[in-house]
This record gives C-alpha cells, structure tokens and sequence, in this order.
C-alpha cells in the first residue's frame, strides 16, 4: 500500500525543501563591509583650566584616533557596482571597504543614505559581481520561508532561515513608512 505525505505527495528522502542550491547562487552577492572612521578622542580634565594649571600643563590638545566598524552589504546592481547596506554601517566613516565572496577588497563611495530606515548605497568600480534580484514582495504569503545571509565579520557568509509570520505591518513609529514585512 503506498502512503502519501500532506499535499498527496508519496514520501521520499528530500520532503524538506533544500536552500543549499539558492544559497550557492545568491552567496557571492554578499559581502563583507568594513569602515574605518577617525574620532576625536578628549580628556574633559584636560578641559578644565584648574587642572591644567595645577598640574602645570600645556593648553588641551586634541587627539584622535581611528576606529573600524563592520557589517554586511548585498550586491544590487553588478553592472554599475551598487550594493545595499545598513546606515549605521557606513555612518561618519572615512573609508569604507568592501570584501567580496571572492577575496578581492576595494574601495566603496557612499552614495546615498536614509537614516530613517537605517538604508544605505555604496558603489564600487569592479567587474565579474554577482547580484541579488529584487522580488516582488506583493507575491508573499505569510508562511512564506525567508533566508537572511550575512557576512558581518569577513570570515564568511553566515545564514539563518524562517517564515514570514505578518505582511502590512504599521504603527511602527516610523513616519511615512508603513506595509512592512515581519519575519521570524
């Protein structure tokens, strides 16, 4: 007697749906990205004209000193070097790099930001990238499995999978934007 799993479908050793064959094409669309941003680094002693002329010293000087951050950004656009990050990534930096799947590190140019929704551009001048296409999110379906990757550390793509739990999401408190996607 022949058995049928949920759906009328006879059973058979791959049930599960299987990510590895999407994450190999879509990986080397995500990078690595570093930034590196110089600070003023101030001693409020220092501030304090008592202090100085107590201890007898020199006028406060400024110092500085350079601080990296790190984060993941997706390819866009291959074609014209556009990749998408998060603007918290790239915030005040002085220099952004960007570290493909394939080890190559260039420099990237922030070309826009908005803050409000923590999104930012950069764009790089390279050749053989691979991009992610944009979806059409009108088609999703709570239920939906969704794939986060990352490569917020360099050392390698991480990722993570769910399910869209909620569709047209609002009152999130942020102004003018609204009909968000919630995932687990």
């Amino acid at each position: 007697a022949a058995t049928a799993t949920a759906g009328g479908r006879p059973p058979d050793t791959d049930a599960l749906p299987r990510l590895a064959p999407m994450l190999e094409r879509v990986t080397p669309a995500v990078v690595n990205i570093a930034t590196y941003t110089t600070v003023q680094v101030r001693n409020p002693l220092m501030d304090d004209p008592f202090f100085r002329r107590f201890f007898d010293l020199p006028d406060a000087r400024r110092s500085y000193r350079r601080t990296q951050a790190a984060g993941s950004g997706v390819i866009v656009d291959a074609r014209s070097g556009y990749i998408v990050t998060n603007n918290h990534v790239v915030d005040r930096a002085d220099e952004i790099s960007v570290v493909f799947s394939d080890g190559r590190a260039l420099t990237a140019k922030l070309v826009g930001t908005d803050t409000q929704v923590d999104l930012a551009v950069l764009k790089v001048d390279a050749d053989k990238l691979t991009q992610i296409a944009f979806a059409d999110s009108s088609m999703l379906r709570v239920g939906d499995y969704v794939v986060a990757i990352g490569n917020p550390f360099g050392l390698d793509q991480t990722v993570t999978s769910g399910i869209v739990s909620a569709l047209g999401r609002s009152g999130l408190g942020i102004e003018g934007y609204e009909d968000f996607i919630q995932t687990d």
